[in-house]
Parts: C-alpha cells; sequence; structure tokens
C-alpha cells in the first residue's frame, strides 16, 4: 500500500500518492541496500569536470506542449519516459512553468539519486497541502512534515504497519473484507446478461481496496461493499477522488488564478470533507477507548488504538496522518488486482498454475493463513510481474535538500527535483528479457522446478536490484508495503479458489494511461466462472 509518494512526471507534471508491494528473487531490501554500499558516485576531486544543470540536454518548452497536445501524449506520460530517454539519453532536463526536474532513467542512475538523498529524504514540496494545513491550522503530517519532524512522524507510524508480526493481526479484518468483495461479485454476476460478467471491474475493486485499509486503519468498516453505501462514505470515497483530481491542477496553474479557476476551492472542498469524516470516525474510537477505560477495561484495537494509546503523535497529527496513510492505500491495491485479474484472463496457462498451486496449499477452498502465503511463489510472482508491466505510480520524486548531489558526471545543487523513471526502466530490454510480456516466472528461483514446470536459464533473471523498486527502498520507502501485499494475496488466492476468470467475449485490449497513477484506459470487463 503506498505511503503518498510524490510523483513528480515531467510532462504531467503531478506531484501525489505512490505505491506498493514486493518479495524478489532475494530481498530487495537488502540487494538495494548493498548498492547503496557500493554505488559509484564521482568526489569532489572530479569537480572539475563535472558539468551542471544548464548541460543537460532536454525539450524545450514548446516541444513538451508538442507532445502533449499534438502527438496526444497528455494521458500516456508514461510513454514518454521511453521516448525522451531515446532521445536525450538516460539523463535529462524538463521545464514547465515553475517546474525545473532531472530525470534519470537508468537503475544505476536511480541508485545514485537514492544514496544521496540524506538522512530526511523529501519526494517533493507539497506547497498548496501545506497552504491548505496552514489555512485550517492543522498539522502539516507525514506528506508535509520534513526533515526531523517527519522523522519523528514515520517512526511513530513504523512499528504497526511494518514488522510482520504485527501486521500479522490484521489478516481477520482483510479475510472479512475479502469475503464481502466475493459476495459482491457473485451479486454482480447474478444480475449480469450472461450470469458471469462483472462489468468495471476496476471499480468494485477501487470499493474493495478503501474497505480494507479503512478498517485497519479507523477499525470499524465503512461499507463499501455494501447494495447501499452509507452517505459518509459515499462523501469520503468522493473526496479522496476530488482532492486528487485538483491537487495535480492546483499544482500546475498559477496562484492567481485561484479566484478564476474553480480547481482551488474545489481542492479545500476536497480537503475539509476528507478530515471531517477522517476526525469523525477518529473521535468515535478514541469516546471507545475512554469508555472502556472508565469500566475498567483494557482498551483492545489494531492501528488506530495503538497510535491513539501512545504519545508519539499529537491527536492533529493522528488525524492529518492516518487520512494520508488511507490515500496511498487504496489505488495500489486496486489498480494492481485489476490488471492482474485482466492479464490471469487473457494468460489460462499462467491462471492454471497459479490456481494449482492456491489449491495444493489450501485445499477445499481454506481460507490461507499468513503462513500459506510462503508456500506460493507463484501467487507472489504474479503480482510482482504486474507491478513491473503497471508500476501504480509511473515515477517518484526526489527533492534532495541536504548536500550538492552528483549524478553520472553532472553536479545538481540544493533543492533539485529529480523525477526516478520506473515506468521505463521496468520495460527496459536490457533489464528484463521480454519487457513488455506478462511472464511471472521471471521472479521465481532459477533452478529445477517443484511443480514440473520448465524454468529458463539463469540469465533470464539477472537484473539491477533498482530496475525494480515498487515500494521504495530505504527511510522513504513504503509505509503499508506489508498491508498491501497481504491484502492482495488474500485476494487473489481466494478468487481464484472460487472462480475461472475469463475475458468479456469481443472485449478490446486495454492499455494503460497517466492520470497521475497508471490506471486502465478503458473498464475491464472479465466473465468469472465458478469452480466445482
Amino acid at each position: 500500500m503506498g505511503s503518498l509518494a510524490a510523483a513528480v512526471n515531467p510532462l504531467r507534471l503531478s506531484a501525489l500518492p505512490a505505491a506498493r508491494v514486493g518479495g524478489v528473487l532475494r530481498s530487495e531490501a537488502s540487494a538495494a541496500v548493498s548498492v547503496r554500499r557500493n554505488v559509484n558516485v564521482q568526489t569532489t576531486s572530479d569537480a572539475g569536470k563535472l558539468k551542471g544543470l544548464d548541460d543537460l540536454p532536454g525539450p524545450s518548452v514548446a516541444t513538451t506542449l508538442y507532445w502533449l497536445f499534438v502527438k496526444g501524449y497528455t494521458n500516456k506520460s508514461h510513454l514518454l519516459q521511453g521516448v525522451q530517454k531515446n532521445l536525450y539519453g538516460p539523463i535529462w532536463r524538463s521545464r514547465f512553468g515553475s517546474l525545473d526536474i532531472v530525470n534519470v532513467a537508468t537503475p544505476e542512475l536511480i541508485a545514485q539519486v537514492i544514496q544521496q538523498e540524506g538522512r530526511y529524504p523529501v519526494r517533493t514540496e507539497l506547497l498548496h497541502w501545506k497552504e491548505y494545513r496552514d489555512l485550517r491550522g492543522q498539522a502539516y503530517g507525514l506528506h508535509v512534515d520534513t526533515g526531523p519532524e517527519w522523522h519523528r512522524i514515520r517512526s511513530g507510524l513504523n512499528p504497526k504497519m511494518l514488522k510482520l508480526q504485527e501486521v500479522m493481526a490484521y489478516a481477520p479484518i482483510i479475510h472479512q473484507v475479502v469475503g464481502d468483495l466475493l459476495q459482491r461479485i457473485e451479486l454482480l454476476r447474478s444480475r449480469s446478461q450472461d450470469q458471469a460478467t462483472v462489468s468495471n471491474l476496476a471499480a468494485e475493486l477501487y470499493k474493495f481496496g478503501f474497505e480494507g485499509i479503512s478498517a485497519i486503519l479507523f477499525e470499524t468498516r465503512l461499507g463499501c461493499l455494501q447494495e447501499e453505501i452509507p452517505k459518509d462514505t459515499v462523501r469520503f470515497i468522493a473526496a479522496v477522488n476530488d482532492m486528487l483530481t485538483t491537487s495535480d491542477l492546483v499544482m500546475l496553474f498559477p496562484r492567481w488564478s485561484r479566484s478564476i479557476l474553480p480547481y482551488w476551492k474545489r481542492f479545500v472542498q476536497a480537503w475539509d470533507d476528507l478530515y471531517d469524516v477522517a476526525q469523525t470516525l477518529i473521535n468515535r474510537r478514541m469516546a471507545e477507548i475512554k469508555a472502556q477505560a472508565r469500566s475498567g477495561e483494557s482498551a483492545e484495537g489494531m492501528y488506530l488504538t495503538s497510535l491513539l494509546s501512545s504519545d508519539k503523535l499529537t491527536i492533529k497529527e493522528v488525524y492529518i496522518t492516518v487520512t494520508e496513510v488511507l490515500l496511498g492505500g487504496v489505488d495500489t491495491t486496486s489498480n494492481t488486482l485489476s490488471w492482474t485479474l485482466y492479464h490471469l484472463a487473457r494468460d489460462p496457462g499462467a491462471q492454471d498454475r497459479l490456481y494449482k498451486e492456491v489449491n495444493s496449499v489450501c485445499p477445499d477452498r481454506r481460507e490461507p493463513t499468513t503462513d500459506d502465503l510462503s508456500q506460493m511463489p507463484y501467487l507472489k510472482a504474479v503480482i510482482k510481474e504486474i507491478l513491473r508491466l503497471y508500476p501504480v505510480v509511473p515515477g517518484n520524486g526526489r527533492l534532495v535538500s541536504e548536500n550538492e548531489v552528483v549524478v553520472d558526471n553532472y553536479r545538481f545543487p540544493k533543492k533539485t527535483l529529480f523525477h526516478l523513471c520506473h515506468y521505463a526502466v521496468c520495460h527496459d530490454q536490457a533489464q528484463f528479457v521480454d519487457a513488455e510480456r506478462f511472464m511471472p516466472e521471471r521472479w521465481l528461483r532459477p533452478g529445477a522446478a517443484e511443480d514440473g514446470c520448465h524454468r529458463p536459464s539463469p540469465s533470464f533473471y539477472k537484473h539491477h536490484p533498482y530496475s525494480f523498486i515498487p515500494f521504495g527502498v530505504g527511510v522513504r520507502a513504503c509505509v503499508g508495503k506489508r498491508v498491501a501485499e497481504m491484502e492482495m494475496y488474500f485476494a487473489l488466492s481466494r478468487l481464484m479458489q472460487h472462480y475461472e476468470v475469463q475475458p468479456e467475449d469481443g472485449t478490446p485490449t486495454v492499455q494503460p494511461k497517466t492520470r497521475i497513477l497508471l490506471i486502465p484506459s478503458k473498464p475491464i470487463n472479465l466473465r468469472f466462472l465458478p469452480r466445482a
């Protein structure tokens, strides 16, 4: 589940939430750490040989506008990463309005940027978020605060999100939400003309993602998967969508335009609604805890109870930070599962292999446990391959604020904004054989296959650790990674237990588009056929 990684795309010009999920051939975290220790960055003795920011190649503003509005890359800026890399090389500069961005599009260069990001790395400055917080007198929270204050907040969030033993406690509530998803799919199937098709699957999986993360963060069920969704929940979901959409636009247009264009007012209203609903839910839980204390009971709960019971965050910080974690905890689950089912429906061999693995570990539709997941390498490989093909956010930002930075043979001043082009790197043939193909086996260990399936030669599996970092790395890595993994693994395994998934007859190919996140360009409609 991503924390809100600031995704700064040089053409989409977005600064918003990012991504989640993991488990590699080897531990990506340890592999990345080893790379960080061995990155070759030029020293100050080479200063005379280094070029500067103005020496970087890159498109003019006119060229950028041409690509966006004439060539039609407005909703395909993820593809533009590769186009620009081919034109300008692996490192180039993009300028548009007030934004001045250095793009890096190889894993080696991404590693160099991250290796120098400092103790308190910043994804990007969300100045319009900060302005809203100041307007309403709210705490800054996880994505506006910087430096030691950011580190203090992040340290308060980590234990119940990143420690495996702690996260395992969320399994029962996730299974409850998955059970509701299965009932919802069964209802939609029964209402379809062919008694099998679920239309616009991504919308249903979005509700699942929203319900799942809310159940953990707020310790209450919001009813997203019910036939009649409660009004406050509808308001909450609408506010999330509106805030993310308008945040992009507020950042793009100059401040003087706010009295003319409606985006700032919509942005403020969306945040007001978000904060109001979140505050109501948190206050309700606080009242329950106080009532338990008065009656001599201990406060039993999960994530929110832990935050409220500790003194690591103020109540204002709890209000805003829990809301921010929610924002980063929906789209990764919903988008990744949508693309996963889309590809499995078109690859019967992969789907059959996955079903056999799940059924062998959990026969007779037994609900998987967290221990069972360790025996399902192909399940994890499928999710990893989807995150490679469709990184939830095509690129992440890094604002290196503590020191000058040397990347490749260029020296950059403090406050340089880097764009890490994850989509281009994940689709690089030099890193991944047949990079455009859905091939989950690339994430399995080489050697003899116990399931009897052929596995490629060891060279097939080799790639740079920084060519695939869907959850980021280091202290800024996604706080919700383990929760996101559990949600997706449980949902996908149980869907496979119950259904064979097929494409709707005559369905065209669905391509991704960039709308801050990488999402399907059209509805995904799939047929869910009950397994015997």
